[in-house]
């Protein structure tokens, strides 16, 4: 808060920005991604390293292609169209992933990926050791189980099951701290591994098959990224020795969850250290309210809305967020973010 007071909001304040696992919560911040990236970083010449984890991953895959808008535009209306058997299974909803990711990335965007001298992509997936190695659905409800356990006594244990695995484009610096330590290899990305480490992003757990064998990585299973790191809780850094930004972290709830398995642990909140150079960019409880059903979507709409039904709410949703990215964009146009900045709740009582 006080470097935005010294120096104002900008573009040029941030040299990360993040984006979570969620799925189709993503939808609430689709009108905040057609501004932030066709729009709010136009005007700055600060290099930006742009970090995601599962759909946070393909978002932040659309912010680093030429056209932006075009890319995020693909993601909302192939995402939301999407249509599944009644009973699908973990083939068939791998299937229809790649498909996503082909075509959101269209005919250059692997290309604009590897090229991008300013935005460089970052894509977080995990490297499973142990029961969450295997395809079988016994090992992985029974590793799912076992991480469950040894997260709950102390995340640290993870690091036994689970290795952070970080792809990134050529030519680019990050470093992750993280509180527990968790073990984390950096990846560089190539022309043969950049859709494969998207899918392993977002390969959940009993329902997208696990990707192996990704050209330039570990051998091993890599699966979705926010097993580990589902709404972060890490200090970021550019690794050049130069000045570090802040993190700008447009994000669908006031709060963040470490990690997968910390959803039902409610004492276990980031690190202020995490959190102390992030600003975040969150829907008003008020403008949820004013959304269809009074929620932000999620993946639970497959089973609750028949496809007619959750296709129209999630594209009404994508529609409302448009008054996100206006809001935004007022706010910072005319100076006045001091007027509706606050801290963050979730640290405030010492976390």
């Amino acid at each position: 808060m006080q470097k935005i007071r010294q120096q104002g909001f900008t573009p040029d304040l941030f040299s990360h920005v993040l984006g979570a696992s969620g799925g189709p919560k993503w939808f609430v911040l689709a009108g905040l991604d057609r501004i932030l990236f066709p729009a709010f970083f136009a005007d700055s010449a600060q290099p930006v390293n742009v970090i995601g984890s599962s759909a946070g991953a393909f978002r932040a895959a659309c912010f680093v292609q030429q056209d932006p808008l075009a890319a995020i535009n693909r993601l909302a209306e192939n995402y939301s169209q999407t249509v599944y058997s009644a009973k699908p299974n973990a083939a068939e909803i791998t299937q229809k992933a790649r498909a996503l990711i082909d075509y959101v990335m269209g005919q250059n965007g692997v290309m604009d990926v590897l090229t991008n001298e300013r935005f460089k992509l970052h894509i977080i997936a995990a490297r499973c050791h142990g029961l969450m190695q295997h395809a079988g659905k016994y090992r992985q409800l029974a590793g799912l189980g076992l991480s469950a356990l040894v997260n709950t006594v102390d995340r640290r244990l993870l690091k036994k099951l689970y290795t952070r695995s970080v792809f990134s484009a050529p030519n680019s610096h990050l470093k992750i701290s993280d509180p527990y330590t968790l073990p984390t290899d950096y990846m560089v990305l190539g022309q043969n591994n950049v859709k494969d480490a998207l899918l392993a992003s977002g390969a959940i757990p009993l329902v997208i098959d696990g990707v192996e064998h990704i050209v330039d990585a570990p051998r091993g299973m890599y699966r979705d990224g926010g097993i580990i790191d589902y709404h972060f809780d890490l200090s970021l850094a550019c690794g050049t020795g130069a000045e570090e930004g802040l993190v700008l972290y447009p994000h669908f709830y006031p709060k963040a969850v470490p990690g997968w398995f910390d959803k039902g642990l409610k004492r276990r909140v980031p690190h202020a250290s995490s959190f102390d150079n992030v600003v975040m960019l969150v829907p008003s409880d008020e403008f949820v309210a004013s959304l269809p059903y009074s929620k932000i979507p999620d993946r639970k709409d497959f089973e609750t809305l028949d496809a007619k039904t959750r296709i129209q709410y999630w594209q009404t949703v994508i529609s409302e967020s448009d008054r996100l990215g206006e809001s935004f964009t007022q706010l910072y146009q005319n100076g006045r973010i001091m007027d509706v900045i606050q801290p963050l709740p979730f640290l405030c009582k010492g976390g």
